[in-house]
């Protein structure tokens, strides 16, 4: 009886005492855990989620892959557009300092004056006053010494002055010159009624001293050849200035005045 009676013997009032223990523990730790779940429903979602992690992070990766490839193919669209700009840019600038050397080969051969008449006259205001008529040809050589590109040329009036005084004009027709080739350029200029208001003394007095009449003239005009080279990519120009010195002599129309060394060439 005393055995079973004392507090610390008996097994069953020790086990009395130890389940109680037991229980509170399991029971306030379960306690907690759906406290603390209910309070906190969000680490509640990332413990279901978290076996999922894995799946979700190898996706990301995926992307990240996919948009790495595309800024790489960018970047070499980019370069190969770039080098292909600057490629081209440097072969049209060969091509156009390759083609400086060739610039058309263009002087006067000479010139006929066919008429010279100097008859009395009015101008379109009824002013009396003296009027020439003129009529002259013109012999032009030109060249085109390139290889590998044939030119368009144009040129201004063919204009032939006395000073300041146009006294007669000319055009040249435009015209395609091939590579390696030439021709000779026969242009009219023509002065029909042209006022003078006395600015040629030499021409006043009577007709007989016409025959032996000497007037200084001067031809100008500006021939313009141009290339195009890979298409019209590449367009050298040459532009040649031409100004020839001849006398105008009443006892020589009809003959051939040479102009070999009586032209000055301007580019």
């Amino acid at each position: 009886m005393s055995y079973g009676s004392s507090p610390f013997g008996s097994p069953a009032h020790h086990h009395y005492h130890c389940s109680p223990i037991h229980h509170s523990r399991e029971s306030s730790t379960s306690r907690f855990s759906s406290s603390g779940l209910k309070h906190h429903p969000a680490a509640w979602k990332r413990l279901q989620r978290r076996p999922h992690d894995g799946a979700d992070d190898e996706d990301e990766d995926d992307d990240d892959d996919a948009g790495d490839g595309v800024q790489v193919m960018r970047f070499y669209v980019v370069c190969f557009v770039l080098s292909f700009v600057v490629l081209f840019t440097v072969f049209s600038l060969i091509l156009w300092a390759a083609s400086l050397p060739y610039k058309p080969k263009i002087f006067v051969k000479g010139m006929v004056f066919h008429n010279f008449n100097i008859q009395a006259g009015m101008d379109h205001t009824g002013v009396p006053t003296d009027m020439l008529t003129l009529n002259l040809t013109v012999r032009i050589f030109y060249r085109n010494p390139a290889t590998f590109f044939g030119v368009h040329v144009t040129s201004t009036p063919v204009e032939l002055h006395y000073y300041q005084l146009k006294v007669a004009t000319g055009y040249i027709k435009k015209f395609y010159q091939s590579r390696k080739s030439q021709r000779v350029i026969v242009t009219e200029v023509l002065g029909n009624q042209v006022p003078l208001y006395g600015g040629i003394p030499r021409l006043s007095g009577p007709k007989d001293h016409l025959k032996s009449v000497s007037v200084p003239l001067n031809l100008t005009f500006l021939v313009r050849s141009r290339a195009y080279i890979l298409g019209r990519l590449v367009k050298p120009k040459f532009y040649r200035n031409i100004t020839c010195e001849v006398i105008l002599e009443g006892n020589r129309l009809g003959k051939r005045h040479n102009l070999a060394n009586s032209c000055i060439y301007k580019a």
